[in-house]
């Protein structure tokens, strides 16, 4: 999660390189477990932190991450009367995969989409998982490249004036399967 992208490329997936998982390990996991992503250093830019997952048409390592990602978890930048900012810095991030997602393998992406300059730049990541037991629940939603419109009110925006009184989350609702 070290370079940024931009929307329109395909790396916007899994980052630079990340359509290639073979020498990456697959982590087994249960459905509803509490799993996360550790970065090498803090996330510090203005702007929301989002999670998708993504099911691989057979093994994560050989899927590109060509189909439908749903967001599986989200934190919003925070507002204030001096705008927006993020207040807390860390470099660690845990929550729950829903419990009824169906077994098998999948592409799980944190995406910080960093909002002090424009165009906007995506910090994206993924991890290899597989998912055991859980329910029949497969992820639906959009498709990366091509997920949030050029225009969408929380990509394209000066976070610096006029003062930001709210914040329009990008992507879709938050699904829990």
């Amino acid at each position: 999660m070290n370079s940024p992208v931009f929307s329109g490329s395909n790396d916007l997936r899994c980052n630079t390189g990340g359509a290639t998982g073979g020498k990456t390990a697959t982590y087994t996991v249960a459905a509803g477990a509490t799993v996360g992503f550790k970065m090498d250093q803090t996330i510090f830019h203005a702007g929301p932190i989002l999670v998708y997952i993504s099911k691989a048409p057979s093994t994560a390592a050989t899927y590109d991450g060509s189909g439908q990602w749903a967001k599986i978890y989200q934190i919003a930048p925070q507002i204030s009367s001096s705008g927006i900012n993020w207040n807390d810095v860390t470099d660690t991030f845990n929550f729950k995969l829903p419990s009824s997602l169906a077994a098998g393998e999948y592409l799980l992406r944190i995406e910080h989409i960093a909002l002090h300059s424009m165009p906007a730049q995506f910090y994206v990541s993924c991890a290899q998982l597989k998912v055991t037991g859980g329910g029949s629940a497969v992820p639906t939603g959009i498709l990366l490249p091509g997920g949030y419109p050029a225009n969408h009110p929380g990509i394209n925006l000066n976070i610096y004036y006029p003062v930001l009184t709210s914040y329009t989350m990008p992507g879709p609702a938050v699904w829990s399967g």
